[in-house]
């Protein structure tokens, strides 16, 4: 069992990481970019570090300002939440090299499954089912026509590298 969680994420995640962590009696530790100072999540956790300025890039992105709080906090472990480092796929590498649990998947996961339409390709190769759709990226809008055209409405579109701000 872990002693300390930091929470690498913001938010309605974080709030939720922050209120299992005190159900689990693990001591939580929140980040916080200067817009989010007056969040729940950072006056809910038991430790918080500020770890940069509003944009996300420079502070929620940034994993040398994560791994510093983590280790000015002594978290034994990280659970980037949902979207930010949570699919960057050498986050946990960073955090095993700093002696620190990832809690999600291994590296060789994210960085297969980062590009959507390539995991929508391993899926498919699995024999899993697939919602109806396309295998490889549209390229124009005459491409998604004619996949509209074959599958119907609704249709939902989405960016192959998705996360991040990568989309």
């Amino acid at each position: 069992m872990f002693h300390k969680i930091l929470v690498a994420n913001r938010g309605e995640i974080a709030l939720r990481v922050v209120r299992a962590c005190r159900e689990l009696g693990i001591g939580s530790v929140a980040v916080y970019s200067s817009a989010d100072e007056d969040s729940l999540a950072v006056a809910g956790a038991d430790e918080a570090v500020r770890i940069g300025p509003e944009h996300p890039r420079r502070s929620y992105l940034s994993i040398p300002a994560i791994m510093e709080a983590a280790a000015l906090s002594g978290a034994d472990a990280v659970h980037p939440g949902y979207g930010f480092l949570s699919e960057e796929p050498d986050f946990p590498e960073v955090c095993e090299k700093a002696g620190i649990t990832f809690i999600g998947p291994p590296h060789d996961v994210l960085a297969r499954l980062g590009d959507k339409s390539r995991a929508r390709e391993l899926m498919a190769d699995c024999g899993l089912p697939l919602l109806p759709g396309t295998l490889h990226p549209l390229r124009d809008l005459g491409d998604a026509q004619r996949t509209a055209d074959r599958i119907g409405y609704p249709l939902i579109i989405k960016a192959a590298m998705g996360g991040g701000g990568r989309g």
